[in-house]
């Protein structure tokens, strides 16, 4: 495993050491494992909502076989 470092205040650290049987590690990767969810959830409404923007409908009576047709052609 990876260490990183959090800073906290002198009184929040005489806290914690009051509460021994707590496993302040496993809480604080709890804290970032549910942030890096909520950030990936975020980003995919982002591009859910960017997607649904920039999405294009065909005109009423629009038939893509002639296109499909004409690109073929000019393939072959």
């Amino acid at each position: 495993m990876a260490n990183i470092s959090v800073r906290i205040d002198e009184k929040m650290k005489k806290e914690m050491e009051q509460m021994r049987q707590v496993n302040w590690s496993e809480i604080i990767r709890e804290a970032i494992r549910t942030r890096l969810n909520q950030e990936k959830q975020k980003n995919l409404a982002k591009a859910v909502l960017i997607n649904e923007r920039i999405r294009k409908t065909a005109p009423i009576g629009y038939d893509s076989t002639d296109i499909i047709r004409e690109w073929r052609e000019i393939r072959s």
